[in-house]
């Protein structure tokens, strides 16, 4: 769905008196909605059904952040920064499939660098680098999902 058409719709929802809209086209779905008191906007994408069983409300929802491997990585995140994401999207670390990728660990990189690439709603968002240094960890695989502020690549500053 085309970022125009979102904005569009959110210009619509602030001029109406319409607390929700649910827009569908083809496999996706964008809800957009407000509350009564905070004028906050709210964009819930649809992911395309992968076969997967839908799961009972009793049942926990996995989170994305790959917490175990976080953890191991704590060691080498002493003294480094980490980049996380700034959306939800589909992590790539090579800007088409057999390309070379942006970075490597041990590769230095300098500010305004681009680190990776994250897909959100078919639009390629280029992540640069807001430091200079040096790549200590790449933490999440090419093509997997991320959510937002979960930590992607850990960079010891020089």
């Amino acid at each position: 769905m085309d970022i125009r058409k979102v904005k569009k719709l959110i210009e619509l929802l602030e001029e109406s008196g319409i607390a929700e809209i649910e827009i569908h086209e083809g496999e996706e779905s964008v809800r957009i909605s407000r509350s009564s008191s905070v004028s906050a906007t709210q964009t819930i994408v649809h992911v395309p059904d992968s076969g997967a069983q839908p799961l009972d409300q009793k049942t926990p929802v996995a989170d994305f952040t790959d917490v175990s491997r976080i953890n191991t990585d704590a060691d080498a995140a002493e003294g480094g920064s980490q980049i996380k994401a700034p959306m939800v999207g589909i992590f790539y670390i090579t800007p088409a499939p057999e390309e070379p990728p942006f970075i490597e660990v041990g590769q230095t990189v300098r500010k305004g660098d681009v680190l990776c690439i994250i897909e959100a709603m078919k639009i390629m968002n280029q992540i640069e680098s807001d430091l200079s240094g040096v790549v200590q960890n790449i933490l999440v695989e090419n093509g997997e999902p991320v959510e937002f502020g979960q930590p992607l690549i850990l960079i010891s500053e020089e």
